[in-house]
């Protein structure tokens, strides 16, 4: 059913209007939820899950949260709950590994993006990362270490700019 479902979704719901579409956006909203609660491992109530992104069945995605637009979500990702992601954003849990001559395979890392975060759009959230409560994550950055709770980070690679009030 799992297999069934997941072709259904990146074959048509993927590609449905966006969410927030006069007339058809509450309905495309609607079938993306369904298809994703039935692909993934866990998926909270009122889910988001925008136009064109890309998941994994071993997402876990907490109630209220928001997939962006064009998202690319890798395998073994836990967000929390209200966390809002802005277009293009891509959260990769994996990278080569490599020796001194050669590339040796992959390594994987999973990545948790703790409750009430804001991710913004194009954000790059690199294998490993958590990403802390009530944080900000501002457009364009590239996040390759842990985000503190309350803070607001920004930039290539991404530094601490402020603290959330």
């Amino acid at each position: 059913m799992q297999i069934f479902c997941y072709a259904l979704y990146i074959c048509f719901a993927k590609w449905l209007p966006l969410s927030h579409t006069k007339c058809v956006g509450r309905l495309a909203r609607f079938i993306r939820y369904i298809l994703t609660k039935a692909i993934v491992e866990s998926c909270g109530k009122d889910v988001n899950v925008q136009r064109g992104a890309t998941f994994t069945g071993t997402l876990r995605i907490g109630d209220h949260s928001g997939i962006g637009i064009n998202a690319l979500i890798g395998s073994n990702v836990d967000i929390g709950k209200w966390v809002r992601m802005g277009q293009d954003v891509m959260i990769i849990t994996q990278n080569h590994r490599y020796s001194r001559e050669a590339m040796e395979g992959y390594i994987r890392k999973p990545v948790k993006v703790c409750d009430n975060v804001w991710i913004g759009h194009r954000v790059i959230i690199l294998p490993g990362v958590t990403v802390g409560k009530n944080a900000i994550i501002g457009a364009g950055a590239v996040v390759a270490k842990d985000v503190v709770p309350y803070s607001v980070v920004g930039g290539t690679p991404a530094e601490h700019i402020k603290w959330r009030e």
